[in-house]
């Protein structure tokens, strides 16, 4: 994140708008349904989502699970990737915050630091909805963990609270005029805290890898949706997009992607 400070030096955003002063707590609901359609199509939700589908195919989720607890091979045992899963989950906090410093929200002492707070207030909040998702659908699955502590496995909080971090920075970092290297760069390494985070949950036994990727889906829709809605960020162009065609006796859906 020191990349992004020094390559920042405006005082507003290249939409000439400040970091957070656009924020609503009231938006209306055309564009939180804009926000919520651009996050869905988004494939860092529903892609999750699929994969987390084809893992249920022959017992695959629970085989890479037994597995992944067994060898550890990227931790190499389970108690360090449990040290490392929560280590994981505070940098993407502190990738977070570091991009809402890198934000420019112009020159004035008293108006930047009032667009942070407003700015960050969205933030705590999308997290805390998060959190609180996370926490409902795990009583309501009530999945045992792959150690069989709980019945706490489905989703994986660690990683909807890294994925939400991480995508909250992305779409800091996405208003930045920056480059296109640079801000790769930068979304590969926040990608990274995030997928490091569940697959350290993996092998810590603590959860099965489809409870990682639904807790990547909902972090990264909550990040996607707050940041539109209520933050006034301005979502980047879908690359994907989905087309009904009406056909006799049915319909087709076709997906499409644009490179």
């Amino acid at each position: 994140m020191i990349l992004v400070v020094t390559l920042n030096g405006c005082a507003t955003l290249p939409n000439g708008r400040a970091w957070g002063e656009d924020v609503t707590v009231a938006p209306a609901w055309s564009k939180v349904r804009a926000a919520a359609l651009d996050a869905v199509e988004s494939p860092r939700v529903w892609g999750p989502l699929a994969v987390a589908a084809v893992l249920q195919v022959d017992g695959w989720d629970r085989k890479v699970s037994n597995r992944a607890r067994r060898e550890t091979p990227v931790f190499g045992s389970q108690q360090n990737a449990t040290n490392w899963s929560d280590r994981l989950r505070a940098a993407s906090s502190y990738v977070y915050f570091a991009s809402v410093l890198a934000t420019p929200s112009g020159s004035d002492p008293k108006e930047w630091a009032l667009d942070k707070l407003r700015g960050m207030a969205v933030g705590l909040v999308a997290i805390g909805v998060t959190d609180e998702e996370s926490n409902l659908l795990k009583r309501t699955a009530a999945r045992e963990r792959p150690n069989g502590q709980d019945t706490q496995s489905m989703p994986s909080s660690h990683t909807s609270r890294s994925a939400v971090l991480t995508e909250l920075a992305k779409e800091n970092v996405g208003q930045l005029d920056i480059g296109v290297t640079a801000r790769r760069v930068l979304d590969f390494g926040f990608d990274m805290l995030t997928y490091g985070t569940a697959w350290a949950r993996v092998e810590a036994g603590f959860h099965f890898p489809s409870d990682t990727l639904v807790g990547m889906s909902i972090g990264n829709f909550n990040g996607a949706l707050f940041s539109h809605a209520f933050l006034g960020l301005q979502p980047p162009p879908s690359k994907v997009s989905f087309v009904l065609t009406p056909l006799p006796g049915g319909a087709a859906l076709q997906l499409r992607y644009c490179l």
